[in-house]
């Protein structure tokens, strides 16, 4: 199977739990819930997404003939040292992965965390699995390690949700020009619903990607 990357590159982790940490992230291109066109926006499941996940054109993307090609990519951009950390990222990461790219990344020392909207189930093998749920969708990945809840998001059931099984529960404010009431919105969850935590985008504050 051949992958469709728009980019790839070395950066921080700048969500959720594993804030921080250094990570290659490969941002495969597409996604089930809007077709990244800003003429479709209007029409889409997914209306508020920042990203760019259209076409191959960015830095480090491109068309690769295999796993092993896009694995190697990836080690060579982390270098020497241990603790390769790598996100799979979009649009959908999972409308692309597949067990050969797993295994390529993990035999070459990656740990694997994805980020996904939770439409299509994840590989089981992945290590670190965040779903970011989107109203209007239909949500099958239940279970994970991290939920990351964009905020406000008219038409979710956060009673529902929170019978879904996560270890960790982060709410983020939704970047759009209501940026300070949404910021507002996600901390009164937060005071109301305690067990729920407070996830800010830190490599936007950073400058970074």
């Amino acid at each position: 199977m051949s992958y469709a990357v728009k980019e790839m590159f070395l950066t921080l982790q700048g969500e959720g739990v594993q804030a921080g940490r250094r990570a290659i992230f490969i941002r495969f291109a597409g996604c089930n819930l809007w077709s990244g066109r800003e003429a479709d926006r209007a029409r889409a499941i997914c209306r508020f997404c920042d990203t760019d996940f259209v076409g191959v054109d960015g830095d480090g993307g491109g068309r690769f003939a295999d796993a092993g090609a896009l694995a190697d990519a990836a080690a060579a951009l982390w270098g020497q040292g241990a603790g390769a950390f790598a996100v799979l990222t979009g649009g959908e990461p999972m409308l692309q992965v597949d067990d050969a790219l797993v295994a390529a990344l993990h035999g070459r020392g990656f740990t694997i965390a994805i980020e996904t909207n939770g439409t299509i189930p994840v590989h089981p093998d992945i290590d670190w699995v965040c779903v970011s749920p989107k109203a209007g969708s239909d949500v099958v990945q239940r279970h994970g390690d991290e939920l990351k809840l964009v905020w406000p998001q008219p038409g979710h059931d956060i009673d529902a949700i929170e019978r879904w099984d996560f270890d960790h529960w982060l709410v983020q404010p939704m970047d759009d020009a209501s940026a300070a009431d949404n910021v507002r919105a996600a901390i009164d969850l937060v005071l109301a619903r305690p067990h729920w935590r407070l996830s800010l985008q830190t490599h936007k504050l950073l400058g970074l990607r």
